[in-house]
């Protein structure tokens, strides 16, 4: 490993970050600044990178990267033909929407002046929304992305309109690529959280359907619907070595359920399965577990979570894992299964000897009656008028007038919450939440680690656009850390961090059954609302800081929840 020292970049100039090279990797990378870092002259940077006799890999995440850096970066670049990987997520940090197309431009010149055939390109994490696109479009229509084998514009914010544009690339990109002998073969394509919606992923769709090399397609949280998972259904079909398949927190109702299992026989690859959050319910789960029974015996990981299944739909999901002989996760929590539902898919899981496969249920919402037809093929939720005063029927003999009278929802209490975590019940805890939490702990609420696994407990329900879950936790997390962390000592602090990062799975503890939450986004979210109250100790803040900024993989598929919690935390 060779580093830049602070002698050879004492005149300073663009503000990036500490540079190193892996001589292993063939990889420039440079990494997010220590604030005890001086900032380096971009020259120097681009002198090391024009130097280097091989470098197929350049890491920029993590900077804020100007137009005019990126062109001092851009004519080193060029002078690197054998050039392949770009791993720049996260490099616009700070930067206008307005400064980003052109560091774009020169970076894609850089590379097609280099004669370099790009095999992965990661964007992710930059907002740079449909005006970043146009930045890309020179270098993604260009014979340098004829190699092209993975793409990943993860939380972009490319709206409709950028997905348009990326896709017009792509087509043009693989016709240009066929014509001359060469054609495209991309395998992965990422791009979650882009806001995407109907429009944006069927002309995607159209894109994918012509490659037809794809083995990965991750497009969570777009706002797609029926008709646009319709679309994707189509290039799925023809897509035939696809192995990854995640829509997680679309919206697939029973129609675009069906649209889906109509094209699951087509791809018998499929490793990983992720439909979370994708309101297939009931109806939705029973088809598509019919699609996957008798088949697809590469399942390693199948994701039904938060979908409103009732206990018919999760057994027929339990059921068709039986010839799964390579699965590693099945994920029906948050469900409406009920108490019955919940023993029942766990003794269907024993009976075909899956059990360890099932993941936790300690989310599930309870039953629910689905009285509500789901057959509405543009996903829109039927809304059930409730009139306080009865309808007066025509014929006098049927006729009944008077008020309904609904029954109350049975209370939520806090030892429920514990014992069974969700967005609803903590809703339902009302405003004395917090109150309700401490009372039920008790003498804890100043034991560290109970205080902590309570807080774990109150934030592993938050999802980052789920505002009121959200308000909820950090008001809860206010009235357990404010009394805990009254006049904190530095012992103190460190022993309070130390928790937060062994319940969050990111440090080992000494207890050996302890199970680490499967998803840290919630906890991260909340955390960075409270790192900002005054409660928080410093140390706590620099001992967090250190740690997260490491490599972990609760860590690294946090995305954007990690991103901000290190940026409030570099503000101290």
């Amino acid at each position: 490993m060779m580093k830049i020292t602070k002698e050879r970049a004492r005149n300073l100039n663009q503000p990036l970050s500490l540079i190193n090279f892996c001589t292993d990797l063939n990889t420039w990378m440079f990494s997010p600044r220590d604030k005890s870092e001086l900032p380096f002259n971009t020259e120097v940077i681009a002198n090391e990178i024009e130097e280097c006799k091989t470098m197929t890999a350049l890491r920029m995440e993590g900077n804020t990267l100007g137009a005019d850096a990126a062109e001092v970066i851009a004519e080193a670049l060029q002078k690197h033909p054998e050039f392949q990987r770009a791993h720049w997520s996260d490099m616009f940090t700070g930067r206008l929407k307005t400064e980003i197309p052109p560091a774009l431009k020169h970076l894609g010149k850089a590379i097609i002046a280099a004669g370099a055939g790009l095999v992965e390109l990661d964007l992710s994490d930059n907002a740079f929304g449909p005006t970043g696109v146009d930045g890309l479009i020179e270098l993604l229509k260009s014979p340098s992305c004829y190699t092209l084998k993975e793409l990943k514009l993860n939380n972009n914010g490319l709206g409709i309109g950028g997905g348009k544009i990326l896709s017009q690339c792509l087509l043009d990109c693989h016709k240009s690529s066929c014509a001359a002998g060469k054609p495209l073969a991309l395998r992965v394509f990422i791009s979650g959280r882009n806001r995407l919606e109907n429009d944006g992923a069927t002309a995607l769709a159209a894109a994918f359907k012509a490659i037809g090399t794809l083995e990965e397609i991750t497009m969570p949280q777009n706002g797609i619907n029926p008709p646009g998972i319709s679309a994707l259904a189509d290039a799925i079909a023809h897509n035939k070595g696809l192995k990854r398949l995640n829509l997680n927190d679309n919206t697939f109702t029973v129609a675009g359920a069906k649209s889906i299992a109509k094209v699951l026989p087509h791809v018998q690859k499929l490793e990983v399965l992720n439909f979370g959050d994708c309101l297939v319910r009931t109806d939705g789960a029973k088809v598509l577990a019919s699609a996957i029974a008798d088949s697809h015996t590469s399942l390693r990981e199948v994701n039904f979570s938060g979908n409103e299944i009732s206990k018919p739909g999760a057994t027929a999901i339990a059921d068709a894992m039986e010839n799964k002989v390579n699965l590693e996760l099945l994920d029906l929590d948050s469900n409406q299964l009920g108490e019955d539902g919940v023993e029942e898919v766990k003794g269907t899981m024993e009976a075909i000897n899956k059990s360890d496969k099932l993941g936790s249920l300690s989310g599930d919402e309870g039953t629910d009656d689905e009285d509500e037809e789901e057959g509405d093929v543009h996903g829109e939720e039927v809304e059930a008028k409730e009139d306080e005063d009865g309808d007066a029927v025509d014929d006098p003999e049927l006729q009944v007038k008077g008020k309904a009278i609904s029954p109350e929802k049975q209370s939520v209490s806090a030892k429920d919450f514990l014992a069974f975590p969700s967005p609803t019940k903590l809703i339902q805890l009302g405003t004395g939440r917090a109150a309700a939490l401490k009372q039920e702990l008790g003498s804890d609420c100043s034991d560290v680690d109970k205080a902590v696994q309570t807080f774990i407990k109150v934030s592993s329900v938050v999802t980052p656009v789920d505002t009121k879950t959200k308000e909820a936790a950090c008001d809860c997390t206010d009235k357990l850390f404010e009394d805990l962390l009254l006049d904190s000592t530095e012992g103190g602090a460190s022993l309070f961090a130390n928790s937060l990062l062994v319940n969050m799975g990111v440090l080992k503890g000494e207890d050996k059954k302890f199970r680490p939450p499967s998803s840290i986004v919630g906890p991260l979210t909340v955390l960075e609302y409270a790192v900002k109250q005054p409660y928080f100790p410093k140390q706590s803040r620099e001992i967090l800081s250190a740690f997260i900024t490491k490599p972990h993989p609760l860590l690294d598929k946090s995305g954007p929840a990690r991103h901000n919690l290190l940026q409030t935390l570099f503000k101290f």
